[in-house]
């Protein structure tokens, strides 16, 4: 292929694309178009922004070739793909030979009353937290905030609740699900987290939903279907994410959840693909940045031509938070299905938070791990898992610190 390349989005996966196109010689090509003021950024590292551990600065990253444009401030508000142009805020036009949507997700904010003002915005004290402005946002907020209560203990809410203890602010966890992070973690590893969350001043309500948002002008507090009131003067939205799909929608390109791809990354639109959280596959919008920078790289080796026969066939991804005292990781099947057997170490003594392990194996083969508190292995079990590699007949070693390479 050849041609212009336009990138709709500028965010991790588009930034991922573009440092893969460069490396091919294909950088020059390629413009990336990005609604907000900043370059490509890290968006995992955004609680490390947030504690101050991290510079805003830190967490950009590499996107392409000295010949890539990266077009900041610069949102596309339609697209036509029979005349193949962009059209963007203000009212320019912009023509391409192939387009990338990698649109991204916005944050999904829950129907609670008292959520928002009468003019639509949130109340005082209300913050998602998805960007860097939003992060700027929530960092002032937080230094004036007497108690803050994060609304979704999946992995940003447990992110962000950390953040906010690191930062010397009492805050607590909101969670619908009768654990934190259910998607991907066990019942057990649930409880070990809580635990360990406690322990660094995070106080967790699982089995509860917020219900309203007490408060005229700012938020006071969180009032839970229960009918206890937490008191809260800074409320930050961890709901989950929804993937961006109107302009494809608005362009007749099939959506479903997310933008609708093939094995190819191609959409239902001649030269059209699309990668990342934007994207539907196999009926899966993954959300992670993992499966993003895979299917950028699929997508790179087509459109560069070096791989024209290379297709996606689907990601293993892993959950990770390494930052200060807390870890874990999660990949994979970690429930406890009928044909896999399980091996399990719980340890309360370990490091000051205990750690939790635990291998589903379906045969001799991995299909899925949960470390917590311990992630020693995590690089001897993730390689194992993502290979499909036969284990040991005796895989304990695994879970030990004298099985790490």
């Amino acid at each position: 292929m050849s041609g212009r390349i336009a990138v709709v989005g500028a965010g991790m996966a588009a930034a991922r694309l573009a440092q893969q196109l460069a490396e091919r010689g294909r950088g020059d090509d390629v413009t990336l178009y990005g609604a907000e003021p900043h370059r490509p950024y890290n968006r995992t590292l955004l609680a490390d922004v947030l504690t101050g551990r991290l510079a805003a600065a830190a967490v950009a990253l590499p996107c392409g070739a000295p010949g890539t444009a990266v077009r900041t401030g610069c949102e596309v508000v339609a697209l036509d793909v029979r005349s193949r142009t962009l059209t963007l805020a203000g009212g320019g036009q912009s023509g391409w030979d192939e387009l990338v949507l990698a649109t991204g997700a916005n944050p999904v904010l829950p129907p609670i009353r008292g959520l928002r003002t009468a003019d639509g915005g949130l109340k005082a004290g209300v913050h998602a937290f998805r960007s860097l402005a939003d992060c700027a946002r929530l960092a002032e907020d937080a230094a004036r905030a007497t108690r803050a209560v994060v609304i979704g203990g999946g992995v940003l809410g447990v992110s962000a609740a950390r953040a906010l203890a690191a930062v010397g602010l009492p805050t607590e966890i909101v969670h619908q699900a009768p654990h934190l992070i259910e998607r991907h973690l066990d019942e057990g590893a649930g409880a070990a987290l809580r635990g360990a969350l406690e322990a660094l001043g995070v106080h967790t309500y699982p089995g509860n939903r917020a219900r309203a948002l007490d408060g005229d002008l700012r938020v006071t507090g969180v009032r839970l279907a229960t009918g206890y009131v937490l008191d809260a003067d800074l409320v930050v939205l961890a709901c989950g994410v929804r993937p961006r799909t109107g302009l494809a929608h608005t362009a007749g390109i099939p959506v479903r959840d997310g933008v609708v791809v093939d094995d190819r990354l191609a959409t239902g639109a001649p030269h059209v693909f699309a990668i990342g959280d934007c994207a539907e596959h196999d009926g899966v919008t993954h959300g992670l940045a993992g499966p993003a920078w895979d299917q950028a790289d699929v997508l790179a080796a087509r459109l560069c031509g070096a791989g024209p026969d290379t297709v996606y066939r689907g990601s293993r991804p892993l959950v990770r938070l390494t930052a200060g005292p807390l870890e874990y990781a999660a990949f994979g099947e970690t429930g406890e299905a009928d044909g896999t057997d399980v091996l399990r170490i719980a340890d309360a003594t370990r490091g000051p938070y205990g750690s939790y392990k635990k291998l589903v194996l379906r045969g001799d083969r991995l299909v899925g791990g949960i470390l917590l508190g311990d992630l020693t292995t995590v690089g001897d079990l993730t390689r194992a898992y993502e290979r499909d590699e036969a284990l040991p007949e005796d895989p304990l070693h695994l879970l030990t610190t004298e099985g790490a390479a």
